[in-house]
């Protein structure tokens, strides 16, 4: 039986210009209790380079002080689910978290950057009447998403323009 997964609480504050969602945590990041604790996922190397800082070589707490220094801010578009192992595809029963009126609470929010199509295909119905916001689809950061690191790197700078 697959068991249900829950999102981390938000990761933001009145600073947050650039909002970057992600589907639900996989087990390594829930073990650990850290957004994107899996070592081999791309996110830390990603928006390092967007925010030009080595974020990988900091410690966790530190990581997620850097981004909200930049105007970053960290969540996700699933609050619970069922799933057994990390793929989006084992995602069942998904239970959406509610980012409309979470971005509606960011009085400096620009931008959304959506980590990988399942974040994108919740997240983005959830925002479209949003046009003050730009709604950026972003290549998953997840190591089973086969995109080289430097393509992705390129599509993912895009949140710059936002900061």
């Amino acid at each position: 039986m697959d068991e249900v997964k829950r999102s981390f609480p938000p990761v933001l504050d009145a600073r947050t210009r650039v909002l970057v969602l992600g589907s639900l945590p996989g087990e390594l990041s829930l073990a650990a209790q850290r957004y994107y604790g899996n070592p081999r996922n791309h996110f830390w190397h990603l928006i390092g380079g967007v925010i030009e800082a080595d974020l990988v070589s900091l410690p966790y707490p530190q990581r997620l002080e850097r981004l909200l220094a930049a105007g970053i801010g960290l969540w996700d578009t699933i609050g619970a689910a069922k799933r057994r192992g990390s793929l989006d595809t084992a995602i069942r029963e998904p239970v959406g978290n509610d980012v409309a009126t979470l971005a509606a609470e960011l009085p400096s929010l620009r931008a959304i950057g959506f980590n990988g199509a399942k974040s994108a295909a919740i997240g983005i119905p959830q925002l479209a009447q949003r046009g003050d916001l730009a709604l950026l689809p972003l290549p998953s950061s997840s190591p089973a998403f086969t995109l080289p690191l430097t393509e992705k790197a390129v599509r993912w700078a895009v949140l710059r323009d936002y900061l």
